[in-house]
């Protein structure tokens, strides 16, 4: 079996998993702490995709360490084809909100009167790490499906 760098059972995959679960809870606290978030569906579309994405994670990477403590890859295919599926459903979800909270940011920006600027810069930051949580996602989600041929 080959090992792909970044895939499940990696030290690479724990990167990418604590740095998703890290960014993810930097916009869910930028987005929930002090600002009334609830008053747009874009926000707490983000707010719920976050919350989902970041205890996905964290299950993840404790995968990742069990296999890494037990220099173990990880060969099981069925698994290993329920968290390609799952990590491609979490990384468009995480698109997805963050695609809706960047558009509300923009029109809230464009009309002054509606949007303090240091909340403003508050969602829009909320928004950039859910970018950036996507990115982190995509990339565990193209690692997997690499390794996958592999082990069918």
């Amino acid at each position: 079996m080959v090992e792909v760098p970044g895939s499940v059972g990696t030290t690479a995959s724990l990167s990418l998993r604590l740095g998703q679960t890290v960014l993810a809870f930097g916009s869910l606290l930028f987005m929930t702490i002090g600002v009334r978030f609830y008053q747009f569906t874009a926000f707490c579309y983000l707010v719920t995709i976050m919350s989902v994405a970041i205890p996905w994670n964290l299950m993840l990477a404790m995968v990742d360490i069990y296999c890494v403590i037990l220099q173990q890859p990880f060969q099981k295919p069925r698994i290993l084809l329920a968290i390609s599926i799952g990590d491609w459903v979490v990384s468009v979800l995480v698109l997805a909100s963050a695609s809706s909270a960047a558009g509300v940011v923009d029109i809230l920006r464009s009309n002054e009167s509606s949007c303090p600027p240091t909340i403003c810069n508050r969602y829009q930051f909320a928004a950039t790490l859910a970018f950036l949580t996507w990115f982190l996602s995509l990339s565990s989600s193209l690692f997997n499906l690499w390794l996958l041929p592999s082990l069918i």
